[in-house]
C-alpha cells in the first residue's frame, strides 16, 4: 500500500506539475505583460521616447523576474531561474517543468527599441512540491502503519480466543478434560467456549465410565479365568495323572516304543503339557505365590528354554510385588504378550524386558531386536487387549520401532494406597 500510494504521488506529479508551475507563475506574466502594454503606449505619446525608456530601464535594473534586454543585445528566448539544492535529482527528473520565461518586445514607431524579459525563479515552487511530496508520502505512510498496527491488535484479540478454544478442543481429543478453556472474544467464541467446556465435562463424566466399566469387565474376566483354571486343573489334572499311571502299569517291562502303552503314556504326556500351557494362559496360578519379580523371570526362562537362540535380560523393581492383584495381572499379561510376541514372530536374537516404579506409575519397556513390523500394521488381538487392559487402570500402550528394536511400551498409574512409601 505504501508503495502504491508513492507511484500514484508520483504519477500525479508527471501529469499535473506543468500546469501547477504555470498557475503559480501566472500573476507575475500577467503584470509584465500589462508593464509592456503600458510602456510601448506611454512611448508612443511621449516627446522623447528614447529619453523615457531609458529611464524605464534604468529604473527596473537588474531585477529577478523582470529585466530590460536592449535591442543589440543577442536575441532568443529567455530561460528559468531553477536551483535544486536540497532536492534530489530523481525527484526533479521526475516533474515536467516547463519553461515559463517570456520575451516582450518594446517599440519607437516602428522600431523594436528591446524587450522586457520575464525570467521566472521556480525554485520556490520546486522546494515547496517537493516538501509537499514528503508530506504526503510520511503522512500517508504513518497512516498506513498505524491502520496495520490497529488492524494487527484487532486480529490478534479476535484470534486469541480462537486459538485458546482450538488449543482446548485439541486437548480434549488427546483425552484431557480437566483444563477449563477461558471464556474470553467476541459473545459468540464465549458461547462456543462454554459449549465446549461443557462437552468436556460431559465427555470427562463418559470416560470415567468408560473405564469403570473396562475395570469390572477386566477383573470379572480374570474371575472367569482363574475360575475356569481351577476347574480344568483339579478335573483334568487328576485324569490325566491316572490315565498315565495306567498307561505305565499296562506297560510292564516293555520297550518298545511302537507298543500302544508306550505310546498311550507320550500322549498322556503330551496332554499334560498342553494343559499346563493352557492353564498358564488362562492364569498363572504361581502369580500370588512367587510374586510379580519371580514371575516374570520364570516367564522368561520358560522364554529360553522354548527357544534357547534368543538371550533374556530383565530389570524389574522389587516394589512390584507390593501392588495389588489386578495392578500385578496386568502387568504380567503385557509383558506375557509381548514376551510371547518376540518367541513366535519376531526372530530375534536378544529380549529385553525393563519394569519399574517412577512418580506413583508403573513403567514397562519390552524390546527385541527382531525383525519388526511394517509400518501400517494393526495391533494383534493379543496387542489390542493389553491395550484395553491398560486404558480400563488409566494407563497407555504404545507399539513403536527405535533405533533397530522394536517395543512394547506401557505406563499404568499406581493407586496410592497400594503403592509402598
Amino acid at each position: 500500500m505504501i508503495a502504491a500510494t508513492l507511484l500514484f504521488g508520483i504519477f500525479a506529479l508527471r501529469i499535473f506539475s506543468p500546469d501547477q508551475f504555470e498557475n503559480e507563475s501566472e500573476d507575475a506574466a500577467a503584470l509584465v505583460r500589462t508593464v509592456t502594454n503600458g510602456l510601448n503606449a506611454a512611448l508612443a505619446v511621449t516627446v522623447n521616447p528614447q529619453q523615457a525608456l531609458d529611464a524605464f530601464a534604468d529604473g527596473i535594473g537588474a531585477g529577478d523576474a523582470i529585466r530590460y534586454r536592449k535591442a543589440d543585445a543577442p536575441p532568443g528566448k529567455p530561460k528559468i531561474r531553477l536551483t535544486t539544492d536540497g532536492v534530489p535529482a530523481w525527484f526533479v527528473s521526475l516533474l515536467r517543468i516547463p519553461n515559463l520565461a517570456t520575451a516582450h518586445p518594446i517599440t519607437i514607431g516602428r522600431q523594436r527599441a528591446g524587450d522586457i524579459l520575464f525570467v521566472p525563479d521556480l525554485t520556490p515552487d520546486l522546494v515547496e512540491k517537493w516538501l509537499g511530496f514528503l508530506a504526503i508520502v510520511l503522512s500517508g505512510s504513518a497512516l498506513l502503519v498505524l491502520a496495520a498496527i490497529s488492524a494487527y491488535l484487532t486480529t490478534t484479540l479476535a484470534l486469541r480466543p480462537l486459538e485458546q478454544l482450538g488449543a482446548g478442543l485439541a486437548r480434549m481429543q488427546q483425552g484431557d478434560y480437566d483444563h477449563a478453556i477461558p471464556l474470553l472474544g467476541p459473545p459468540e467464541i464465549r458461547q462456543s467456549c462454554e459449549e465446549a467446556n461443557q462437552l468436556a465435562r460431559k465427555l470427562k463424566l463418559l470416560a470415567q465410565d468408560n473405564r469403570t466399566m473396562l475395570r469390572k469387565i477386566v477383573s470379572l474376566e480374570d474371575d472367569e479365568r482363574r475360575e475356569l483354571a481351577n476347574e480344568l486343573h483339579d478335573e483334568l489334572g487328576p485324569l490325566l495323572f491316572a490315565i498315565r499311571a495306567n498307561a505305565i502299569a499296562l506297560s510292564g517291562s516293555s520297550t518298545d516304543p511302537e507298543s500302544p502303552s508306550n505310546q498311550l503314556i507320550e500322549a498322556a504326556e503330551a496332554v499334560q503339557h498342553a494343559s499346563r500351557r493352557i492353564l498358564e494362559g488362562l492364569s498363572p496360578l504361581y502369580l500370588e505365590e512367587l510374586g510379580l519379580e519371580k514371575s516374570i523371570q520364570t516367564l522368561l526362562q520358560n522364554a529360553h528354554t522354548s527357544l534357547p537362540t534368543v538371550t533374556t535380560s530383565a530389570e524389574l523393581d522389587p516394589r512390584l510385588d507390593s501392588l495389588d492383584h489386578l495392578l500385578s495381572q496386568t502387568i504380567y499379561r503385557v509383558i506375557q504378550e509381548a514376551v510371547t510376541n518376540v518367541i513366535k514372530h519376531a526372530q530375534a536374537t536378544t529380549l529385553s524386558v525393563v519394569a519399574a516404579m517412577r512418580n506413583q506409575a508403573v513403567t514397562i519397556e519390552v524390546s527385541d531386536d527382531g525383525i519388526g513390523f511394517p509400518d501400517n500394521v494393526s495391533l494383534g488381538r493379543g496387542l489390542t487387549g493389553m491395550s484395553d487392559r491398560s486404558r480400563a487402570l488409566d494407563g497407555k500402550l504404545d507399539v513403536l520401532r527405535e533405533g533397530g528394536r522394536t517395543m512394547v511400551r506401557c505406563w499404568l498409574p499406581v493407586n496410592p494406597q497400594s503403592s509402598p512409601s
